[in-house]
């Protein structure tokens, strides 16, 4: 009888230099599987590089340890993004795939030097980031949006949808908050234009904050919600919690993404409706992107003057269609006229502000809803900003002027204790 002949094992790899590119490989495959989430993070991250040494068949004996721990550091590492977080003018950064990283610098888009030495090495950098958050990226799940502890937003985009590598952007929460003369040094509103705006805070109006993309809408916010008596109940309301207020009585409300299995959502609607039933004087809302547009108007109609929001759109006309649009998004069949009756009662003032080419960014109107005509809403600017060129430098170059118009809800400002200047509304 023929004796079986006995499997011998396949050697390991002793090889530390053809050992560590398996490793990686077989590492990022296994977090697409079994991302690990929370706070248990770095437990479960080492747990996969074990796993994925062993399916990598590695034999380093007594250097096992030592090789483990390097592919630990490599994999927690921020990689080239690293030397941009301890920079306090860098406001925002922008991955384009492994070759290509963007900041930007006090307004201003640059192109780094910095580079990832892979896709793999920019992949493992981007799970660093949002893994610990509980969030995660695969092949079935690409994109990502996130929030880092300190407020910063996270967003990323994963192959084969990122056609070039991975992309990732990071808009920072920057620390040192600018205050309204900040502002007014930089150029971006002028002191009879903040004084205006900051008496309309104080007397209750209800005012939106808009503008185009990266054009400082939550840093104005924060500075207008400065002006809210200490002793007004607030209660705010964001995505990640970046408002900074020094009142006394407010009550900060955070949205909560679904976790790993879908579950656990809490949405800006849904604190926005708990909100109505916490008494709040004032219900500040980071930004508005969806239904929850129409609680926003229900609230402003019923009480809650002096609340607060922001909006991205193109201008004060276009910011009225996008709540218009945002309304019809909550699900209910409402009359476009009626929408807009909702929308020229809640609103008293638009103040939008403009990034420029430059990176510059300004207060170029501050319009008033003054209510409806026909069908339409109709609008009038108070102040505007009136760019005349571009300097040498292709910064803007204009003035800040009153139209001449005083605003109808004036008598309103001074019944309630605020007088307001004639003079400043006067055409100069």
């Amino acid at each position: 009888m023929a004796n079986k002949s006995s499997t011998s094992r396949v050697p390991g790899i002793s090889d530390p230099a053809l050992l560590r590119p398996r490793v990686l490989k077989n590492l990022l495959d296994l977090m697409e599987a079994t991302p690990p989430l929370g706070e248990r993070y770095e437990e479960l991250l080492r747990g996969l590089i074990f796993q994925a040494y062993e399916n990598a068949n590695g034999d380093l004996g007594a250097g096992e340890q030592a090789f483990l721990e390097e592919i630990f550091e490599y994999a927690t590492d921020y990689g080239e993004m690293d030397e941009f977080f301890d920079d306090p003018e860098i406001s925002e950064i922008m991955v384009n795939g492994p070759s290509q990283v963007f900041v930007e610098r006090r307004g201003k888009l640059l192109l780094t030097k910095a580079k990832y030495e892979s896709e793999l090495q920019l992949r493992l950098a981007v799970n660093h980031i949002i893994n610990p958050l509980g969030r995660f990226v695969n092949y079935k799940n690409p994109m990502v949006d996130a929030h880092l502890k300190d407020g910063s937003r996270v967003n990323a985009v994963i192959p084969p949808v990122a056609q070039q590598g991975s992309c990732l952007s990071i808009r920072r929460f920057l620390k040192d908050k600018l205050s309204v003369q900040d502002l007014i040094d930089k150029d971006s509103i002028t002191q009879g234009m903040a004084d205006f705006v900051a008496v309309c805070v104080a007397a209750r109006l209800n005012i939106v904050v808009a503008g185009n993309t990266s054009s400082g809408k939550t840093t104005f916010l924060n500075i207008l919600a400065r002006s809210i008596p200490d002793h007004e109940r607030i209660v705010t309301i964001e995505d990640s919690v970046e408002l900074n207020l020094p009142q006394t009585h407010k009550v900060s409300l955070e949205a909560r993404p679904a976790d790993y299995s879908g579950e656990g959502q809490v949405t800006i609607r849904d604190l926005v409706k708990n909100s109505l039933r916490m008494r709040p004087d004032r219900i500040i809302v980071g930004e508005i992107r969806g239904g929850e547009a129409l609680d926003m108007l229900q609230a402003m109609n019923t009480g809650h003057d002096g609340s607060m929001t922001t909006v991205h759109s193109n201008g004060p006309r276009d910011t009225l269609s996008r709540i218009e649009t945002m309304t019809l998004m909550a699900g209910f069949e409402l009359p476009v006229i009626a929408i807009r009756k909702q929308i020229a009662a809640a609103l008293d003032l638009i103040v939008y502000l403009t990034r420029f080419p430059d990176g510059t960014r300004k207060v170029t109107q501050v319009t008033e809803v003054t209510g409806m005509e026909s069908e339409v809403i109709t609008l009038t600017d108070i102040f505007a900003f009136q760019q005349t060129g571009t300097d040498p430098e292709g910064r803007p170059v204009g003035q800040f002027r009153p139209t001449g118009l005083r605003p109808m809800f004036a008598p309103k400002l001074e019944a309630m204790g605020y007088k307001l200047d004639r003079q400043m509304f006067m055409m100069k």
